[in-house]
C-alpha cells in the first residue's frame, strides 16, 4: 500500500498559480508543479470538504482550475473526533483564531492516520516550533501527528 498524503489548499494555489516575477514564489510554483507531475502518483492523495470550500473561493476561473486538480480525490470526513482535536489545537497551541481551518486540516490528517500533510502554509501548519506542541496534543489524544512538509521534502531521490 502506498503512503498517504493530505493535500492542503495552499498546494492547489501554487499548482494553479499564474506566473510571477517573485523568485521565491516562482520557485515554489515550479516545485509544486514538478511534484504534482512527477511524484504524486507514488502516493494516495486525500482532500477534505474544507479544502474544496477554500479552493472554491476567489476568482472563478482560478477556483475552477483548483477544483479540477482535485476532482475525484477521496474526501476525509470531518468527524466529532476531528473537531475535538482541532479545538484542542486551537486552545493549547499558539494558533490564532483566524487559523481555525488550518487546525481542521491538521486534525483531519492526524485522526485519519495520514502519513504526510503537504502544505506551503509555513506560518500556521508547516511551522517547526508549532509542530512540537501539535505533536504533544496529538499524543494526548492517542494519535500521531503526520509529517508536515512542503513538496520539496517529498520530491524523492
Amino acid at each position: 500500500m502506498s503512503e498517504t498524503v493530505y493535500i492542503e489548499t495552499s498546494i492547489l494555489g501554487y499548482l494553479t498559480a499564474r506566473a510571477t516575477k517573485n523568485a521565491i514564489v516562482a520557485s515554489n510554483i515550479a516545485l509544486t508543479k514538478d511534484w504534482w507531475e512527477l511524484r504524486r502518483s507514488a502516493f494516495t492523495l486525500y482532500v477534505s470538504q474544507v479544502v474544496i470550500s477554500e479552493a472554491a473561493r476567489g476568482d472563478a476561473q482560478m477556483a475552477a482550475r483548483r477544483l479540477k486538480a482535485i476532482s475525484g480525490l477521496p474526501l476525509l470526513e470531518v468527524t466529532e473526533a476531528v473537531e475535538e482535536l482541532a479545538s484542542q489545537f486551537m486552545l493549547r497551541s499558539n494558533l490564532p483564531d483566524k487559523a481555525s481551518d488550518d487546525a481542521i486540516h491538521i486534525a483531519l490528517a492526524t485522526v485519519s492516520q495520514i502519513d504526510y500533510l503537504l502544505t506551503w502554509n509555513c506560518k500556521h501548519i508547516a511551522n517547526a516550533q508549532l509542530q512540537r506542541k501539535l505533536r504533544e496534543i496529538s499524543g494526548d489524544f492517542g494519535c500521531n501527528l503526520p509529517i508536515i512538509c512542503t513538496p520539496y521534502e517529498l520530491m524523492g531521490e
